[in-house]
């Protein structure tokens, strides 16, 4: 008899693998907005960081789907997200965005994580358009839940397609806004609904070749001259991306689900939304000045004062408020079920 769930995310292996992903996603990140890919006319740099944006967010809309298609507690699941986001978020805002002369509208629209919104809000903190899109699909997909409760998750795969469709109709091959970007997350949805209560598939030897030639789409989907010259790769690569993440439950013994599930790539993982959300200061200022090779010699003191900075914020703020957070959802959800015996 098929289990519920034949997949199961909190499982030691599968967990390996969303880890990897992760590490690998946010390595991708960090190359792409520090370090030289490339001629600068190729335009790799964009399309590297642009690509391990959206396993990122992949990841992301796979794993809220899971946590919502097995507990429908929406509360909890607010209490929980909050807290592994909003402390950390609104720390780094603290440091670096409130300082004399800034406009309060502006440290508005990143405090409650809407800045994505407009061009001019990004100026002040460049890669909080992906928090803002992360907390607004937090916020439509408990909304969804709390109306329709667990039959609301199916509804996410059109509300992704018609997201893809949208923007083929305005020929939006990348961007920072909502409906820009926000079917990357719900391309993760789709897999997750699609493995609920299913086995992966064995691939055998042809998922390597399969894998290869996704991350090929994706990273060709993500680079400039392509987008323009074959803009459906970009409009795909939602999909794409889904599709490396899916395919990787599907080779259970080769080489690279061991590079996958090594421990460098899950270490990364535990610090992955730290080293995201400072990595931009550490090449700020005088660690930024100067010509492009002076910058660029500069950059393993970025990337040493980046790693430091994210171990102790994981260890000493992350962790202790996600701890915090999970032990009142845990409150919250007793007393609800303590008030519904009584």
């Amino acid at each position: 008899m098929t289990e519920k769930f034949a997949y199961d995310p909190r499982a030691k292996a599968h967990l390996a693998v969303l880890d990897g992903w992760r590490g690998l996603s946010i390595i991708m990140v960090l190359a792409g907005h520090m370090l030289p890919i490339g001629p600068k006319a190729y335009f790799l740099n964009e399309a590297v960081a642009a690509a391990g944006m959206a396993i990122f967010f992949v990841l992301s809309g796979f794993l809220i789907t899971t946590t919502l298609l097995r507990d429908q507690t929406v509360v909890t699941f607010l209490i929980k997200r909050l807290f592994r986001i909003v402390p950390l978020a609104w720390t780094f805002i603290a440091f670096v965005l409130i300082a004399p002369g800034r406009p309060m509208d502006i440290v508005v629209a990143n405090l409650f994580f809407y800045a994505n919104l407009s061009q001019y809000y990004l100026r002040y903190a460049p890669h909080f358009w992906s928090l803002s899109i992360e907390m607004q699909f937090y916020m439509f997909i408990a909304l969804i839940v709390s109306v329709f409760r667990r039959k609301g998750l199916y509804l996410l795969p059109f509300c992704g397609i018609a997201i893809t469709v949208a923007r083929v109709w305005r020929g939006t091959t990348v961007g920072v806004t909502t409906f820009d970007r926000v079917d990357e997350i719900l391309a993760g949805a789709m897999l997750a609904l699609l493995l609920s209560g299913r086995k992966p598939v064995a691939l055998g030897k042809a998922s390597g070749a399969a894998s290869a030639l996704l991350i090929a789409l994706l990273l060709a989907g993500t680079q400039q001259y392509v987008r323009h010259t074959v803009p459906l790769l970009a409009y795909l690569r939602p999909y794409f991306a889904a599709g490396l993440v899916g395919l990787s439950f599907g080779y259970p013994h080769s080489g690279y689900r061991r590079v996958l599930e090594s421990k460098i790539l899950r270490y990364f993982a535990t610090i992955s939304y730290a080293l995201y959300v400072v990595h931009p200061i550490t090449y700020a200022g005088w660690l930024g000045s100067g010509d492009r090779t002076e910058r660029y010699l500069k950059r393993p003191l970025s990337f040493l004062i980046t790693f430091v900075i994210a171990h102790l914020s994981t260890r000493y703020l992350e962790r202790p408020s996600t701890d915090f957070g999970h032990r009142l959802a845990a409150r919250y959800k007793a007393s609800r079920i303590s008030n519904a015996s009584a």
